[in-house]
């Protein structure tokens, strides 16, 4: 029968289970797979951002051995952003625990182990809630305004950085043809847009634009006469006879790569609405950032932050119950605003 005095071994300590959750496999949501964020691990609780305000202006003409116009210094801006703190736990009971016994190979301890590992590792558990929880940060960096998961607003970017939200730009696809082209001149809008708001993070041959699209808004983009050939020639033949069809898939076109983005099966949790498409770019140095700040507990303090945090907190009282806990403390950011575009179907 387990003991639940196993828990002070030091395969539970909180750097053990901390080192352990960070190199256990797991699979990250799309933008966290599309690696936009650059990571900056700190060891305070703020992230510091520069804002540069150089901008390139004329040089007007002047007689050969007169003074020459002075360069304006580039003004410099740091701004502090403070990291949030998630945490999540689960209480195993005793109880859930005294039927664990040694079988085979495998060891009381090893078994409890397996037990916690479960419970912090499964496919619905702590650190899946947290990558989740970092997913839906990540989604509202690039739309500009990051949320809480009750909705509230943790940080809006453009008002961060003193930039007006632009306007969301209606695509007509009942109205596209393949002889005018509307869809194509409204992707070469946005990545114009996206160019002259990038404040020199665009890079030639690098940088390039993603649509994350909802389910109505991609349907209509892939099957409009103006894209619905370059559409099925990118998927194959082999999709025209798929009575099912690519639900959620991607297509490439007018220079930007539209994403079907599945979200979680609510479709409201972690989401692109229906009818919108959310354009951002990918290799734009330092557009977005990931911070994340040491955990609240001594064996972390000013060290640099890491993903996750794991813990088992026993019930020191009456041996009733073990609590295995998960702690992160991410900002998720976007530092060039300007470069973000939406773009919503016309019903």
């Amino acid at each position: 029968m387990a003991d639940i005095t196993l828990f002070s071994h030091g395969a539970f300590s909180m750097t053990t289970l901390s080192a352990a959750i960070q190199q256990a496999p797991y699979t990250p949501q799309l933008l966290g797979q599309l690696g936009i964020f650059t990571p900056d691990r700190v060891r305070t609780t703020t992230i510091a951002v520069e804002q540069k305000g150089g901008v390139l202006s004329l040089i007007g003409t002047s007689e050969r051995g007169a003074p020459i116009e002075e360069g304006k210094g580039e003004q410099r801006d740091i701004r502090h952003f403070a990291t949030s703190r998630i945490a999540r736990g689960k209480t195993l009971m005793a109880a859930e625990l005294q039927n664990i016994r040694a079988f085979g190979q495998t060891s009381e301890m090893q078994a409890v182990q397996n037990e916690v590992a479960e419970i912090m590792n499964g496919k619905t558990g702590l650190r899946a809630a947290v990558e989740l929880t970092h997913e839906h940060m990540r989604l509202g960096a690039v739309q500009g305004i990051v949320l809480d998961a009750d909705g509230s607003q943790l940080y809006d970017w453009f008002k961060a950085f003193g930039i007006d939200r632009p306007a969301t730009i209606n695509f007509d696809f009942a109205a596209a043809t393949a002889e005018e082209g509307k869809v194509r001149v409204k992707c070469s809008a946005i990545i114009r847009a996206m160019m002259r708001g990038s404040h020199g993070a665009w890079l030639p041959g690098v940088t390039y634009a993603v649509g994350l699209c909802g389910d109505d808004f991609f349907d209509d983009l892939t099957s409009n006469p103006e894209t619905r050939a370059t559409y099925l020639n990118q998927q194959g033949a082999s999709e025209l006879r798929n009575d099912i069809g690519q639900v959620f898939g991607s297509f490439r076109y007018g220079n930007i790569l539209f994403i079907n983005y599945r979200g979680t099966d609510d479709k409201s949790t972690v989401a692109i609405h229906n009818d919108e498409c959310q354009f951002f770019p990918v290799g734009a140095p330092d557009a977005f950032k990931a911070g994340f700040s040491p955990a609240e507990f001594l064996p972390f303090v000013n060290t640099p932050g890491q993903d996750v945090y794991a813990m088992v907190v026993p019930d020191l009282d009456r041996q009733a119950w073990v609590r295995p806990e998960v702690y992160s403390y991410p900002l998720f950011m976007c530092t060039r605003p300007g470069m973000l575009q939406r773009g919503k179907r016309k019903a």
